[in-house]
């Protein structure tokens, strides 16, 4: 039997100069989404999907607080992966991060957290962070 190699978790920390209410916008809405994070982004019967250069992945909300965190968890994988947004405001200092908890393939992680930073600039210049 062949074993599949396992996914691993790997968490991503940005600084983002904005409210939690307008990231949050752009972290759980289906326009929020498309406008960093895929060229298309829909949402019908409780199913987000997401669209990169024509090929489709589909996930479902897991877990949401508005203004804190939200969950997505992939329909397809046998894994039960997920990728996560969570919204952080230090109590002091008011700086507000947000925090990028996904999974890849061991020898993929670097790749993948290169495209976490380049999509993460891409939703800062968005926002005006």
């Amino acid at each position: 039997m062949i074993e599949m190699a396992k996914k691993v978790k790997y968490e991503l920390e940005f600084e983002m100069h904005s409210s939690p209410r307008i990231l949050f916008g752009f972290l759980s809405t289906p326009s929020g989404l498309s406008e960093w994070f895929a060229d298309n982004v829909s949402f019908k019967d409780g199913i987000y999907s997401f669209e990169w250069d024509g090929v489709e992945s589909k996930a479902v909300i897991d877990h949401k607080k508005d203004n804190s965190i939200v969950k997505f968890k992939w329909v397809d994988d046998p894994d039960n992966g997920f990728f996560q947004f969570e919204i952080r405001t230090d109590e002091l200092t008011s700086d507000v991060a947000l925090l990028v908890t996904d999974h890849c393939l061991a020898e993929d992680i670097n790749e993948a957290k290169l495209l976490w930073d380049t999509q993460l600039h891409n939703l800062k210049q968005i926002i005006g962070s």
